[in-house]
């Protein structure tokens, strides 16, 4: 009887473990820089991805009947380093948006247009890569440079 009791508490105690340890992973979050992204190649190709860049306002293209918005966004540099030395976040957003050499990733978000959705806010999107170089994004979440400082960004270095 005893031992019943043993095995049953340790096959609970697994299935816990097994749960913490496959909900971690699957809730884990990691932003992709552009470089990072681009340095991927045909890898990055049809897989899921999460990618943070600056909007540039100047390429938003909103298409209200189908619902769909198609705007592009520049590097922004993940190193906390480079972001403080470009003095802060919005600094370094602004930087991004007028670097004409800046790599760019078109985007394509087939919902209503975001309402932060403007020139120069921090954007972090989720969805797909395309074969042709465009990314198609199922969410996207945005964060207008006005509402912070000099906050670094809540970014984790892709691998």
């Amino acid at each position: 009887m005893r031992t019943k009791g043993i095995i049953a508490g340790l096959l609970i105690v697994a299935a816990v473990a097994y749960l913490i340890v496959s909900n971690t992973g699957a809730t884990a979050t990691f932003f992709l820089t552009i470089d990072e992204l681009a340095a991927m190649g045909e890898e990055a190709s049809g897989r899921r991805l999460t990618v943070a860049g600056a909007v540039l306002g100047d390429t938003i293209v909103d298409e209200p009947t189908l619902p769909r918005v198609r705007f592009d966004l520049a590097q922004v540099p993940a190193d906390p380093r480079e972001v403080q030395r470009a003095g802060g976040l919005a600094a370094a957003l602004q930087a991004a948006v007028h670097d004409p050499s800046a790599r760019r990733l078109p985007v394509v978000y087939a919902k209503v247009r975001p309402e932060l959705l403007q020139h120069g806010a921090q954007a972090i999107v989720r969805g797909v890569l395309a074969a042709d170089g465009v990314f198609h994004a199922d969410e996207v979440l945005l964060k207008c440079p006005t509402r912070y400082g000099e906050e670094l960004p809540n970014q984790v270095e892709g691998s």
